[in-house]
């Protein structure tokens, strides 16, 4: 999801490398999950996030479609997000106690917070969300510390990848006049990236390969 707001306003003003120190360790978060109420559509999984869902939980992706997921359009494309359920329009995943139940493999959005990405020339940095977080006093952590995310490196050159993969397929919609053409796009992204099962016993890099391969086959590079 794309914000167009000035870095100035929503950050430090500083962008930070994985290697940098942040103010953004919130010590455990002491039982609050303010940031996971009110957030309506903005948590947007990525094909890695539904990777770990799925096999973490052992769900298809179907399954969450009816229970914890839904499907929202971003920006003209049609894209799973975490759902907000209850009269405090908290995050589907919560516990009885408040607590995440999927912390283990909870989404990449989740595990940057208070952290945003910032996308330029191919690649992104990391920028600091000023007044996101409820914690008061954080305290310093080096960004990859804090993303804890396996092999941070694949990771990363893969979250490079999808962004800039979607701003394609915004464009090709955007431009585009033909509803069907649009509509055709839409769910082949889905299917492809999304609803095809991934399997739990294979690479998630492969698999997202050889899906972005098939996905070239049929939409070639601009």
């Amino acid at each position: 999801m794309k914000r167009n707001v000035s870095l100035a306003d929503i950050s430090d003003g500083r962008l930070y490398s994985e290697n940098d120190m942040v103010k953004a360790d919130c010590h455990g978060c002491a039982g609050c999950h303010k940031c996971c109420q009110g957030m309506g559509t903005s948590i947007i999984l990525d094909p890695y996030d539904v990777y770990r869902l799925t096999t973490g939980l052992g769900k298809s992706m179907p399954e969450l479609l009816a229970t914890a997921l839904e499907l929202n359009v971003v920006d003209g494309v049609i894209l799973p997000n975490l759902k907000m359920v209850g009269d405090e329009e908290q995050c589907a995943f919560l516990d009885a106690d408040g607590r995440c139940s999927i912390h283990a493999y909870r989404p990449g959005i989740c595990s940057l917070f208070p952290l945003g990405r910032y996308y330029e020339n191919g690649s992104f940095t990391y920028f600091l969300q000023t007044g996101e977080c409820a914690e008061k006093n954080p305290t310093k952590v080096k960004v990859n510390k804090w993303i804890d995310t396996p092999e941070l490196a694949k990771n990363s050159e893969f979250v490079s990848r999808w962004h800039y993969l979607m701003n394609e397929v915004e464009e090709h919609i955007m431009s585009s006049d033909d509803d069907a053409f649009r509509k055709n796009l839409n769910m082949f992204v889905l299917n492809t990236f999304y609803l095809a099962p991934y399997e739990a016993e294979r690479d998630f890099y492969e698999q997202f390969d050889e899906r972005y391969a098939r996905f070239r086959e049929i939409v070639p590079a601009n």
